[in-house]
């Protein structure tokens, strides 16, 4: 086993890890392309966790699995992807979806269907793809409206802290 590293982070403060836990990015992800070494952070029974840069602590994305969005979800990946982190093998592989989440109105949260994050669970290789699916929006609001709805006067009861 490897020795604990930490890395300090805005979202979460010091985190410790172990190389075990890193998900390279060979290509970084959009927009980041610069920032190769990526953990996993947040609480366990949270179905949003956060990939969190361990290159630079103020980057953390919102993430989550498909199927907590979208019971059905099912992208195609190009093969080219599946190349690049080392697997064909569907049972090595593991999904994500990045969530866009406005400050201060969580009920407008999005995910990102359009865009997957590939995870090549045995190497720890990842990639952003995109998937073959074009009927998998980039921002796919994720709350029903009736929940927005609530989410919303819940927060405006509670001067804006729900």
């Amino acid at each position: 086993m490897s020795a604990i590293k930490t890395v300090i982070t805005s979202r979460f403060g010091e985190i410790s890890y172990n190389e075990e836990e890193i998900l390279f990015f060979p290509r970084g992800i959009p927009a980041f392309e610069n920032m190769h070494s990526w953990i996993l952070a947040g609480s366990e029974d949270n179905a949003v966790k956060w990939l969190q840069s361990i290159e630079d602590g103020d980057l953390a994305l919102p993430v989550t699995s498909p199927d907590a969005v979208q019971s059905d979800y099912n992208a195609r990946i190009p093969e080219d992807e599946l190349k690049l982190i080392g697997s064909l093998n569907t049972s090595d592989l593991a999904l994500l979806i990045v969530l866009s989440i406005p400050e201060g109105a969580a009920w407008n949260m999005t995910a990102n269907l359009r865009a997957p994050i590939l995870i090549n669970i045995k190497t720890h290789k990842a990639v952003q793809v995109i998937a073959l699916n074009e009927e998998y929006p980039i921002r796919h609001v994720v709350f029903p409206e009736d929940v927005r709805e609530k989410m919303k006067a819940s927060s405006t009861r509670n001067g804006g802290n729900a």
